[in-house]
């Protein structure tokens, strides 16, 4: 199955970075999920984050576009295999209280990126690592 996907990287003011420990798979990873039909990357981006953390946001940048299998396919446990192809933002909270919003999510909290928990789905640590590089075009991957 093939899915196009969007990710949301927020930081906080100490520079520390928001991961939910997911429902589906009981792994931390950035707030994430599904473009539905009908809605813009950055809509789906704005839906997904409030819909799992309470936060409203405002998408700032372009990080990426991510596509590779290496990294983009991913197997659930219930033996479903999926190809995201993922646009990748970096947002800035605008409003809302954070907290556990839906069932998707375990947990909801700022990591240091110094500090990051080590069931980290695979694909994110990249995404980290460019969003916080000085890069200004996007990365394609």
């Amino acid at each position: 199955e093939l899915k196009a996907g969007v990710a949301v990287i927020i930081l906080n003011e100490e520079n520390h970075v928001l991961l939910q420990k997911r429902a589906d798979v009981g792994l931390w990873g950035i707030p994430s999920g599904h473009i539905e039909i009908g809605e813009t990357v950055s809509e789906a981006a704005i839906r997904e984050v409030k819909e799992e953390t309470n936060l409203d946001i405002k998408v700032k940048k372009l990080i990426g576009v991510y596509s590779d299998p290496d990294s983009q396919v991913f197997d659930y446990p219930n033996g479903k295999s999926v190809h995201f192809i993922t646009t990748c933002f970096l947002a800035d909270i605008t409003g809302g209280e954070l907290k556990c919003n839906s069932d998707e999510s375990l947990e909801i909290k700022f990591f240091s990126q110094k500090n990051l928990p080590k069931d980290l789905l695979t694909m994110h640590p990249q995404w980290l690592e460019d969003a916080l590089s000085k890069k200004e075009t996007a990365f394609i991957r």
